[in-house]
């Protein structure tokens, strides 16, 4: 556990790093603003592109790794909202509860595979983002379109299909898998040129998530940001080493999914919340104790996971 807490340390770091410098107006807030920007449109589908076109790809894997990630996805998040609709709080502290429970921070689990598990464990999370990204976004905005639409209004698809078209790591994973599947292999330049983008994206990114973090909104309800935090830190990952028995997956097929299981909720939760109807300051909350919760959570799930299930 020692090695593994050493190992990601610096992608920690890096998350502090970006809040300190934020918070000294170093350079200035709308450099972070234009930051995340540069890594959502640029420099993550330059990334997952590059992975997920020249990953070796088995569709027999693909079908098992997708069972175990979307099985453990679909318990958090039934976990979660079912919590909330249980104690009987409203729709959108329900939803900001969902978010917390079921989604990702991509960019922390693509950092931690490639650091900890090198090359061959960056490509199997390009994998698994590849299969996570579809199947989050579509269940989100279905879910808050659901949750939030006025009554009397019908009809959500419309809403559904423009968020999803319009997703930069959606459009890149597709792009990539299909290049992939069609066998056209590496393109001179293009590749090489992707492979540098991609080489920035997790630095910047992860100083991003820091300087996206706000400790003011941790003052909150405690009851939802505890929902959230069953369904992301416990019901996850516990679901994700139980199915990964069930379907034979290897050892670092399970971990690497497991670190999309223990990795906190999405920063980009926060924008979703806001956008939608959905607890905003809620949502800030759940994204920055999670994150500040995964500083110890993460190495110690992996490490319990390793010990006793391997």
């Amino acid at each position: 556990m020692t090695d593994f807490i050493l190992s990601i340390a610096p992608i920690f770091l890096m998350i502090v790093l970006g809040h300190a410098l934020r918070r000294g107006g170093i350079p200035n807030a709308d450099f972070w603003n234009l930051n995340d920007k540069l890594v959502y449109w640029v420099l993550m589908p330059a990334l997952l592109f590059y992975k997920t076109s020249t990953i070796e790809i088995s569709l027999h894997f693909i079908g098992s790794y997708a069972s175990v990630l979307i099985g453990a996805f679909a318990a958090a998040g039934l976990v979660g909202t079912g919590l909330a609709k249980l104690a009987g709080l409203p729709n959108p502290i329900a939803s900001s509860v969902l978010q917390g429970s079921a989604r990702h921070n991509t960019f922390i689990a693509l950092a931690v595979a490639e650091r900890v598990y090198g090359t061959e464990g960056l490509a199997v999370a390009a994998l698994a983002t590849s299969i996570l990204i579809p199947i989050t976004n579509v269940t989100m905005v279905s879910a808050m379109v659901s949750m939030h639409r006025k009554a009397g209004t019908t009809g959500f698809v419309g809403p559904i299909l423009r968020d999803l078209g319009r997703n930069p790591l959606l459009i890149s994973v597709l792009l990539g898998l299909t290049m992939n599947l069609a066998g056209i292999g590496r393109i001179p330049v293009l590749h090489e040129t992707l492979g540098i983008l991609g080489a920035a994206a997790l630095p910047i990114v992860l100083m991003c998530v820091g300087a996206n973090i706000r400790l003011r909104a941790m003052q909150t309800s405690t009851l939802p940001v505890l929902f959230s935090v069953i369904g992301k830190m416990i019901v996850f990952p516990v679901m994700i080493v139980v199915l990964s028995k069930l379907l034979g997956l290897t050892t670092l097929e399970m971990t690497i999914a497991l670190l999309f299981g223990a990795a906190p909720t999405a920063s980009s939760a926060y924008t979703l919340a806001r956008q939608m109807g959905g607890d905003a300051p809620l949502m800030a909350a759940i994204v920055t104790i999670q994150t500040g919760l995964s500083f110890l959570t993460l190495p110690l799930t992996v490490y319990l996971v390793e010990r006793y299930f391997t």
